[in-house]
């Protein structure tokens, strides 16, 4: 699960790519905890544009950064969520606690 992030104006954008499900989440969870400890952002955007596959190991990932930027006084929202996640998403109405924007199935 390729990670990368970028910091400008204490706003964190983290893009994560590939598959999240139960091998990823752990290592993920780490390296995101990590992100917002060295870095204190005041905004937390998870750009999931490159995300293949989520099963519900990814809804923990998501809250699990989302309680670390509650817990900071800061923000959290997830950005360019593909067809899949976003099923898995919306199934557990995790778009009614977080911001999420959804990319619509092509045709």
């Amino acid at each position: 699960m390729p990670l990368t992030c970028q910091s400008q104006k204490r706003i964190l954008t983290a893009r994560l790519s590939g598959e999240i499900d139960h091998h990823a989440a752990r290592q993920l969870m780490q390296d995101l905890d990590l992100a917002i400890e060295s870095r204190t952002p005041k905004a937390l955007v998870l750009d999931l544009g490159g995300v293949t596959f989520m099963d519900s190991s990814g809804i923990a990932v998501l809250l699990r950064s989302w309680r670390r930027m509650q817990e900071t006084g800061g923000t959290m929202e997830v950005v360019s969520v593909p067809p899949q996640p976003g099923k898995v998403l919306r199934a557990a109405n995790l778009h009614k606690i977080i911001p999420i924007s959804f990319l619509e199935p092509v045709g």
